[in-house]
């Protein structure tokens, strides 16, 4: 059975007035060496474009979804399924998903798992007949009331333990289908207050989780690159893994940051109060860019709305990041984003992965005209000269300290500092995206 309407999405160009092709991806057009499809690595969210229904918290879900009909594992093979289509429909290489999002939970853990590995038998066909990957997967342990007080972080002993069965079975099926990576969001890994938590042994915990997680990995051969997911507010007040910075500063105390990198998304570094920019570039200056979450957020609105990303602004500057992190494999661009509860019909699915996918390939191309002019690495060189050369080389070589320095202001305390010329950069931006 075909659910979509459309045989494949093709590349017209700028010019094209065709809402069903690509203006600017080009996957085999050659941008900075490699093709754009590589620089790229789109992927699609099972959850957010397959298991969605449109809710929101004030109202039950509008999308139209011929197999919403169905139930149980029929459901869950139909799902796949319409998925693969999508993906072929518009030249994805790759997907994403959590444990719940392929099949329900069954009515105990054993079934459950059971059900994991029947669905794991089925995505193994189809990644097979399709040739597409999967990029990274994860486990859901954030949804179900048993989270209620954390996952790794719970107060409850029995609650880590069923944790550590889930992402057991999780990474067995991760080596099985050939996951890039694996993903760890602790969206419940946080507290609501200090009154009756214990923070100290709670962070102890996610650690000795973590390590375990590494350990089983080594023990059955999975190589995927590990990545954690900051995420702060919600929907926990105090999230543990707020942004880069504070995940950062958890696995270097734990002495876990030499197995995990970061995937980075939009609309979580918005959250945090940091642009998307200021997140991966916070990764790439630590060598942790793992991967990314293509998303955006509305800014009127102080929550996680996970929409298509648009703005050219943002995909810009991503992309200038990705390129000078020499890349993004083995992660990609994982579109965590889904429609609107208004954008409900089937087609509205295709519409919002173009979009999407455009954005981030005029992102791509403005950034690379950007890096070989040499725009902002040549101004923020002539900007920080002055440790180049005399004083400035004496502390960046370590050949001063504060006798030498204070020696060396008080005979030169006439200080003469020169523009950063923020509001003509912005310009230059701006004309580089009008232009490229």
């Amino acid at each position: 059975m075909s659910y979509f309407n459309v045989e494949s999405v093709k590349y017209e160009g700028a010019g094209s007035n065709n809402p069903l092709a690509f203006k600017y991806y080009n996957k085999d057009q050659v941008v900075a060496g490699k093709p754009m499809k590589e620089h790229l690595r789109f992927a699609m969210s099972y959850w957010h474009t397959l298991a969605a229904e449109g809710a929101d918290p004030f109202g039950v879900g509008t999308y139209e979804r011929p197999w919403n009909k169905l139930d149980g594992i029929e459901l869950a093979k139909e799902k796949a399924k319409a998925g693969f289509e999508l993906m072929q429909i518009l030249g994805i290489d790759y997907y994403c998903f959590h444990d719940v999002d392929v099949v329900a939970e069954g009515a105990n853990l054993q079934e459950t798992l059971n059900n994991l590995d029947e669905m794991a038998d089925y995505l193994e066909n189809l990644q097979k007949e399709t040739g597409i990957k999967l990029l990274w997967t994860t486990s859901n342990m954030f949804s179900h009331p048993r989270f209620v007080h954390g996952a790794a972080t719970s107060c409850n002993a029995d609650v880590f333990a069923f944790c550590a069965a889930k992402v057991k079975k999780m990474l067995e099926i991760a080596k099985r289908l050939g996951a890039e990576n694996y993903v760890f969001w602790g969206g419940r890994e946080g507290y609501e207050t200090l009154l009756n938590t214990n923070m100290e042994l709670e962070l102890d915990n996610l650690a000795r989780f973590l390590k375990m997680a590494v350990d089983y990995a080594q023990e059955i051969g999975f190589t995927g690159q590990f990545l954690i997911e900051p995420k702060p507010k919600e929907p926990t007040k105090h999230q543990y893994d707020f942004d880069t910075a504070t995940v950062l500063s958890f696995l270097r105390k734990y002495n876990l940051d030499g197995y995990f990198k970061m995937n980075i998304e939009a609309n979580h570094a918005t959250l945090a109060g940091h642009t998307f920019q200021h997140e991966l570039h916070t990764c790439r200056i630590n060598k942790v860019l793992g991967s990314i979450d293509a998303n955006q957020g509305d800014m009127m609105l102080g929550w996680d709305t996970d929409q298509f990303p648009t703005n050219i602004y943002d995909s810009t500057l991503a992309m200038y990041e990705v390129l000078k992190n020499g890349g993004i494999a083995p992660g990609g661009l994982n579109f965590d984003a889904k429609v609107r509860r208004g954008s409900f019909q089937l087609d509205d699915l295709i519409y919002s992965y173009i979009a999407g996918m455009d954005n981030f390939a005029k992102g791509l191309l403005v950034a690379d005209k950007l890096l070989q002019d040499g725009v902002f690495e040549n101004f923020i060189d002539t900007r920080y000269r002055s440790f180049t050369e005399g004083i400035g080389k004496d502390i960046v070589e370590g050949k001063v300290g504060f006798n030498e320095l204070a020696e060396y202001a008080l005979k030169n305390d006439e200080i003469i500092n020169e523009s950063g010329r923020q509001e003509l950069l912005e310009t230059i931006l701006n004309n580089y995206i009008y232009n490229a």
